[in-house]
Formats: C-alpha cells, sequence, structure tokens
C-alpha cells in the first residue's frame, strides 16, 4: 500500500528532524529534502500530499538567503511555509506559535493525508522501490552485523533474494568477537549468500599517523569502496554487479552536512565516498531514525538480539582510539570495550543502556603499578540513552559496578593506568568521540 507523503525542504531550519517526527507521529509519513530540489525530482516522488517549506538561522547561503523554487509553489499541493517566527500556508494560518498545534489540520484536513505509516507499509513500499531500482542485477552490501546493516540485508532478501550478495570487511578495526559473529549468523544460521574480506592490515597501514578524524573517516570510507570495487571485478565485474547497499540512517546524513547545515562528523557512507565510485548506491532506510530502524527488523522477523544490538560505527574502533591509531592502543580499546559489554550483561545494564562502550585517547599519564611509576593511557566509559541519535542523555551507574568494571580494565588491558566515565550529554557532545 502506497504511503502518504508530506515532505519538508530544508530551507534553513535547525528543526527539521523534529517536525519530520511530529508528522510520523501523526501515522503520516514525512521526508526531508534541500530547498533547490528540482522539478522533476520532486516528480519522481510518490504520493507527495503536502509540502512544508522550514526556514531559519541557516537559510543564507554564499551571503544570499535561499527560497525554493517556482516549481514548488506552483506544483499544486497544499503548501505550509515556516520562516523564522511566522508561519503561513495556503490557507492563512496565522503565525508561528500555532504552526504545530495546527500541523494536524494541515496534513489531514488540507493535505487530505491517510495516515498509513506504519512498519508494514514502509516495507511492501521499500520492497518495490528496491525491485524497480535494482531489476535483475546483482547488488554487493556492506555487512558490518550491526543493526542499520542486518536490517538492509533483510529487506533486500525479502526484494531481490538470490541476486543479494554480502561482504564483511574485516578492517582490524571491529569489536572483539564481531566478524566471528557475523560469519556465524549470516553465512551459516542464515544462509546469506556471504563474502569473508580480511582487510586488517591494508586499512591500518593507511591509516599510520593519521590523526584528524575527518581525514581518518575518509580514508576508512575511500578503502571500504575500493575493496568491494576489487570484490565486483572477481564476481563478474561491475557489469555483473551495479549497485552497492549500505545501512545509511537519516541521522548520518544530517551530521555530515547538508547545504544549510554545518557538518558534525562525516559518516564514512555519506561524507566519506570517493567521487569515482563506480557503483550506485542502493539505501532504503536512509530515511529512518534508528528507532525505527529497529522497528523496521522486527517487522522483518529479525530476533530482538540482533534488532537490539549494541550501536557500532561504520568506522569502527577507528574513532574510539583517538588520534593516530597505534596496534597497542587499538587493542586496549577492543579488549576493555569486550569487559564493558561483558559487565553489562551480567549486570541486566545491557538491556537498559542504549549504547555503551570505551575510548582510549592519544596521550598518556603517570601512574603506579606494584610501587614502580608507569606512564600509560586513559580508558574513558561512554554509557547513553537515546532514541533517535539526535539527543543523548547519561546513564547513572552505580559506583560498585563502575569500581568492577575499572578494576577489570586495569588488571586485564596491557598499557592502561586510569578509567574515566564521561559525563557528557549530546548536546553539546556527541555520542562518539571523533
Amino acid at each position: 500500500m502506497k504511503q502518504d507523503m508530506i515532505i519538508i525542504l530544508d530551507l534553513g531550519s535547525t528543526e527539521n528532524t523534529t517536525l519530520a517526527r511530529e508528522i510520523r507521529a501523526l501515522g503520516v509519513y514525512s521526508e526531508i529534502y534541500p530547498h533547490d530540489i528540482t522539478a522533476s525530482e520532486l516528480k519522481t516522488l510518490s504520493n507527495v500530499k503536502g509540502i512544508i517549506i522550514y526556514g531559519g538561522p541557516n537559510n543564507i547561503i554564499d551571503g544570499e538567503p535561499i527560497d525554493a523554487g517556482k516549481h514548488i509553489y506552483e506544483s499544486g499541493c497544499p503548501i505550509m511555509t515556516i520562516a523564522h517566527s511566522r508561519v503561513k500556508c495556503n490557507n492563512e494560518y496565522p503565525d508561528w506559535e500555532t504552526a504545530f498545534p495546527h500541523l494536524k489540520d494541515f496534513v489531514f484536513d488540507i493535505c487530505k493525508a491517510t495516515a498509513n505509516w506504519n512498519m508494514k507499509n514502509f516495507v511492501d513500499d521499500q520492497v518495490e522501490l528496491i525491485r524497480r531500482q535494482v531489476g535483475d542485477k546483482k547488488v554487493l552490501l556492506a555487512l558490518s552485523g550491526g543493526v542499520d546493516s542486518s536490517v538492509v540485508a533483510a529487506l533486500l532478501i525479502k526484494a531481490i533474494g538470490s541476486q543479494l550478495v554480502c561482504v564483511h570487511v574485516n578492517n582490524g578495526l571491529m569489536r572483539k568477537g564481531e566478524s566471528e559473529y557475523v560469519v556465524d549468523v549470516f553465512g551459516k544460521q542464515l544462509d546469506t549468500n556471504l563474502i569473508y574480506v580480511d582487510a586488517t592490515e591494508r586499512v591500518l597501514t593507511k591509516l599510520e599517523r593519521i590523526a584528524d578524524p575527518e581525514e581518518k573517516r575518509k580514508i576508512i570510507g575511500i578503502e571500504f569502496i575500493r575493496i568491494f570495487e576489487e570484490g565486483a571485478r572477481r564476481l563478474g565485474g561491475t557489469n555483473a554487479i551495479s549497485f552497492l547497499a549500505q545501512g545509511t540512517i537519516y541521522p548520518d546524513i544530517v551530521e555530515s552536512g547538508t547545504k544549510t547545515v554545518k557538518v558534525v562528523k562525516s559518516h564514512h557512507n555519506v561524507g566519506g565516498l570517493p567521487d569515482d565510485m563506480q557503483f550506485a548506491l542502493v539505501e532504503p532506510i536512509r530515511q529512518l531514525f534508528k528507532d525505527e530502524v529497529r522497528a523496521c527488523g522486527l517487522e522483518l522477523g529479525l530476533s530482538n538480539e540482533m534488532v537490539f544490538r549494541q550501536p557500532f560505527p561504520g568506522p569502527g574502533l577507528g574513532v574510539r582510539c583517538l588520534g593516530a591509531i597505534t596496534r597497542e592502543r587499538l587493542e586496549a580499546v577492543r579488549e576493555s570495550d569486550a569487559i564493558l559489554r561483558e559487565e553489562f550483561k551480567q549486570t541486566g545494564l545491557d538491556k537498559k543502556v542504549w549504547q555503551y562502550f570505551t575510548v582510549v585517547p592519544d596521550f598518556k599519564s603517570v601512574g603506579v603499578r606494584n610501587y614502580i611509576r608507569t606512564y600509560e593511557y586513559t580508558v574513558i566509559i561512554r554509557a547513553v540513552n537515546s532514541i533517535d541519535t539526535m539527543t543523548a542523555t547519561i546513564e547513572e551507574i552505580e559506583w560498585p559496578i563502575l569500581q568492577k568494571i575499572t578494576a577489570r580494565i586495569l588488571a586485564e588491558v596491557k598499557n592502561v593506568n586510569r578509567v574515566c566515565y564521561d559525563l557528557s550529554p549530546k548536546p553539546v557532545s556527541t555520542i562518539e568521540w571523533e
């Protein structure tokens, strides 16, 4: 069943995602597009019932105010415009303060939208779109084993079956036991067409002495694509495999920057892709927030264990081994993260805390071990709760639990003499450190 849609055109607002979620909460699907969407691009969108043009503090580009094109205003769709402190629409809503209270009236009474936004319909629509985009071609899926790529795998299996080729690349930046888990679940239990590539030495060599977080992410992204291009050639060339599927979700796009929003951090699957990439992208969940991705996974029949796994960034431990990556600190991140996950599982915090991990920065501090001076690294523990990754709060962990985790890390992880707990919410901080 085709889902009705309200589209939001980004004219510099910082609240686009809030508005989109408000509309979806009404049971109507909503997507965000740039202010300069073309007439042909607009025509490719199906079941658009209304348009909201959302202005804000970032509505100046190159010194000039921006606006939607004339074709938007002449599209025949009901339009609401929101600009800074005032709102109007082609049915004359009075001002900003009454915009959201009247949002329901605009969506249902003026746009005549039907409340048919739900995961079953979303899955059905995406299956149809995937089949239309891919045809009889094969698709390579970058399968990290995280929630996002796992949900995409399930969607693609439903849509194109044996045309899907899953590739898991161990780039040396995976969590302890992660690659083994992926091979077992997808290669054996789910009988997916899975190819395993060990690119540890290749990627870590490229990252040597690279300290800038953006440069690290882009190197990881470029190598990621090059490995897939090489894989495609081995499988019969890019004529046989034309598409690359990714688990890109909406927060990845927001944080990687838009024409009106500055970059928070480039995600390897958004801002880090090479310009000469030889694949067309298939990104069926790119408009979903994290909680919606999980709901999609459950709709597709994935297990609770898989759907509610710990989120894991695309660049992996590369953004948790801060600064220039060394094998020594990378191993400290991997081992301390494994201890944290073990202890959270034993205490039930794994079911309560949305995301938790460790970080090892690129500096040392003085300590004492066996009455001898040490000069070793620090492990920082991060534990946050979030719904959509756009904001996050800090979990208050009981002291005995923190003390046990600290004692284990100091005793079991090499080259570490200090453990800290990060109390910074998002915003002002981001969830990840890089």
